[in-house]
């Protein structure tokens, strides 16, 4: 997949079949080693540099994705077990401001890889008609499991090609 697609505003894929689901877990799959492949070769510096002005250094994105797929996997979690579940939302920048978000990202990486995994079980053993349970998101509204995964994939991507975006920028 072009990593400078997922640099747009994300697009919900309408009533995807269950073959639609299973190639977007395949590419979920990818996302673990394609993130700790971006990031292994930078050193502290380049670890704080934004991919734009007023942004994330890539140091937050690593561990903003660890917080947040950790997030992703509850919800998906509570909304396979609750009827429509409310979901809170968090402030996704404050938390990039709390002391962890400036530590070496080695732990969230690892955090990372063991969410996938769980995950991705979780995921290729759902049925069809469970991804289209829904959740009631406070950001995004009544959202289903199949929309929700899409959301999963982009969101993540969307970040790995903010940080493809400064290496190119700086010829890392």
């Amino acid at each position: 997949m072009d990593s400078s697609l997922f640099l747009n505003d994300f697009i919900e894929h309408k009533n995807p079949s269950f073959k639609d689901i299973q190639v977007w877990i395949q590419e979920i799959e990818k996302t673990p080693l394609l993130i700790r492949n971006s990031v292994i070769d930078l050193n502290e510096e380049q670890l704080d540099t934004t991919y734009r002005l007023g942004g994330w250094t890539i140091r937050q994105i690593v561990h903003h994705i660890a917080d947040n797929n950790l997030n992703a996997y509850f919800r998906f979690k509570r909304t396979l077990t609750e009827e429509c579940p409310v979901i809170p939302s968090y402030n996704h920048d404050k938390w990039a401001e709390l002391i962890d978000y400036k530590e070496p990202i080695s732990n969230s990486l690892q955090l990372i890889d063991i969410i996938y995994s769980r995950f991705l079980v979780l995921l290729r053993n759902l049925e069809h008609s469970e991804y289209k349970r829904t959740m009631n998101s406070e950001y995004f509204g009544v959202m289903s499991l199949e929309k929700a995964l899409q959301r999963f994939l982009w969101h993540d991507r969307h970040h790995l090609a903010q940080i493809e975006l400064v290496r190119q920028r700086n010829s890392v």
